[in-house]
């Protein structure tokens, strides 16, 4: 099955790191993600651009609706993503639960709707 890690943080949280501080967190997702590719579970995975580059797109009978930023204002913002390959929703738990945002944020994990 596969399944996805979505990232959530703040980036109130990530701008007041110093650069020794964001280096030392880099260097965890680095080693995260080197573990994953490791155990032959890591499909794909990408850090977002920062919140306020978003657009929300909303389609009504009137038509389109576009406004900046994501759609829902919160403390917390989806950051970036890992796509895994695993066994069992247990599995994915225990991986997401290996991902550094889960110690500054938090992380959701759900399985993919796989077709055919």
């Amino acid at each position: 099955m596969k399944a996805v890690i979505l990232i959530y943080g703040s980036d109130a949280t990530w701008a007041a790191m110093t650069p020794a501080e964001m280096e030392r967190e880099m260097g965890a997702y680095g080693a995260y993600t080197e573990a994953l590719i490791a155990a032959g579970k890591f499909v794909d995975g990408s850090e977002l651009q920062p919140a306020p580059t978003a657009k929300s797109v909303r389609v009504t009978a009137a038509g389109a609706s576009v406004s900046d930023g994501p759609y829902a204002d919160t403390k917390e913002q989806l950051g970036g993503y890992y796509l895994i390959n695993v066994v069992s929703m247990d599995e994915a738990v225990e991986w997401a639960a290996k991902c550094p945002g889960a110690r500054h944020g938090g992380v959701e994990v759900r399985p993919i709707v796989e077709r055919g």
